[in-house]
C-alpha cells in the first residue's frame, strides 16, 4: 500500500503561482505542476481542484500580496504626490529588469479574461482596486493643494491605471526601456 506524502498547501500554491507566472496558463501542463510542486496529481486535485481552479487560487494569492501593498503605499499620511510618482517610477523601473515576466494580472487578462469569467472577475477586481486606490490618493492630493485644479482625480486615476497596465504589457518585450522611460516622463507631467 502506497503512502501519500504530506505537503504544505501554501508552499505548493506559491510554487504553482511562480510556474503559471513564468509560463502562463496554457503552457503549463498538469505534469509541469506535478513536477514543480513535488505533489502527486491526485493530491493536487484533492487539495486545489483542477488546473483551472489552481490557477484562480494562484492569481488570488498574487492579488492578496500586491493590491494591499499598493494601498498601504498610497495611504501614508503627508504629501501624496511623491508616493504616486514613486509608484509610477517603480513600475517603469521594474519593467526593464531582465525577468520579463510581466504582471500576472495583465498576463491573465491577455491570455484568459476573454474566455474565463472567474479570471475576468479577478482581473477586474484588481484593476478596480488600483483605480479606487489611485482615485483616493489623488483626491487627497487635490485636497492638500498638491494638484492643479485642472487635474481631475478620477480621470487621472483611470489614465494611470491604463498607463501602468500598458507598462506591464511592454515589459514583456525586449528593448522596451526607451519607450517606457519616455512614456513615464509624460505620465508624471500629468500630475503637475
Amino acid at each position: 500500500m502506497s503512502r501519500s506524502k504530506a505537503f504544505d498547501p501554501d508552499t505548493a500554491l506559491d510554487r504553482a503561482l511562480d510556474l503559471f507566472w513564468e509560463r502562463g496558463y496554457e503552457a503549463t501542463s498538469m505534469a509541469d505542476l506535478v513536477e514543480r510542486l513535488g505533489v502527486a496529481r491526485a493530491s493536487i486535485y484533492a487539495t486545489f481542484g483542477g488546473k483551472q481552479e489552481l490557477f484562480a487560487k494562484a492569481l488570488q494569492r498574487y492579488l492578496d500580496r500586491t493590491d494591499p501593498r499598493i494601498t498601504a503605499e498610497l495611504s501614508q499620511p503627508g504629501p501624496v504626490l511623491p508616493a504616486v510618482k514613486a509608484l509610477i517610477e517603480r513600475y517603469a523601473e521594474a519593467a526593464v529588469d531582465d525577468r520579463r515576466l510581466g504582471c500576472l494580472v495583465v498576463n491573465s487578462a491577455v491570455e484568459l479574461a476573454g474566455r474565463d469569467a472567474r479570471v475576468a472577475r479577478l482581473v477586474e477586481s484588481s484593476w478596480a482596486h488600483l483605480e479606487a486606490t489611485l482615485t483616493s490618493a489623488l483626491l487627497r492630493a487635490a485636497a492638500q493643494g498638491e494638484l492643479s485644479g485642472a487635474v481631475d482625480p478620477r480621470s487621472s486615476a483611470r489614465f494611470l491605471l491604463v498607463f501602468l497596465q500598458g507598462v506591464r504589457v511592454l515589459e514583456r518585450t525586449p528593448d522596451a526601456g526607451p519607450r517606457l522611460r519616455d512614456a513615464t516622463r509624460v505620465a508624471l507631467t500629468t500630475l503637475s
